[in-house]
């Protein structure tokens, strides 16, 4: 049993992260968030993520698609399952938290 949870813990903190972040242009907010989302990944998650930043001014059909309704908003899509953050990711912890990097 031991084994099988060590697996888990070890295929955890080698998992790949797929994130989106949906920004409404390049407003200071919108700034701010990518600028402390790719903080938080290169800190816990070098090497280890993609992150696409989506300006849903400039491809509305994306942000429908994902049902955005605020922004910005960070969805993390693998590994599963699949987690949104709202605002500007200012608090660490709690993107740690919503990218279940860390237990809240």
């Amino acid at each position: 049993m031991a084994d099988s949870f060590d697996d888990a813990v070890r295929a955890h903190d080698n998992a790949q992260y797929v994130l989106r972040l949906y920004v409404s242009g390049m407003t200071p907010r919108s700034t701010r968030a990518v600028e402390n989302v790719r903080k938080v990944c290169e800190e816990y998650l070098a090497g280890r993520y993609e992150l696409e930043v989506v300006d849903i001014y400039q491809q509305p059909s994306l942000a429908r698609d994902r049902q955005i309704i605020a922004a910005p908003t960070l969805i993390k899509e693998m590994p599963l399952p699949l987690r949104r953050i709202i605002g500007d990711l200012s608090s660490t912890e709690r993107v740690l938290i919503g990218l279940d990097i860390r237990q809240a």
